[in-house]
């Protein structure tokens, strides 16, 4: 690589790694957050249901 190929790889890295990321997910109404647990639902139930669910021919 040339050294100015590289300089402005660097630059772009740099650029990219400075800006400011935005959460994955953002909350519809703050008093969801807010009721909210801060637990999540334990699911496993639920995703062996679904599990035999898509084994079975309907």
């Amino acid at each position: 690589m040339k050294d100015a190929q590289l300089k402005a790889l660097l630059k772009k890295t740099q650029q990219k790694a400075t800006q400011v990321k935005k959460p994955t997910r953002q909350p519809y109404d703050p008093t969801l957050e807010a009721t909210r647990s801060k637990q999540e639902a334990d699911d496993s139930d639920a995703k062996e249901i679904f599990k035999e669910m898509k084994r079975r021919e309907f």
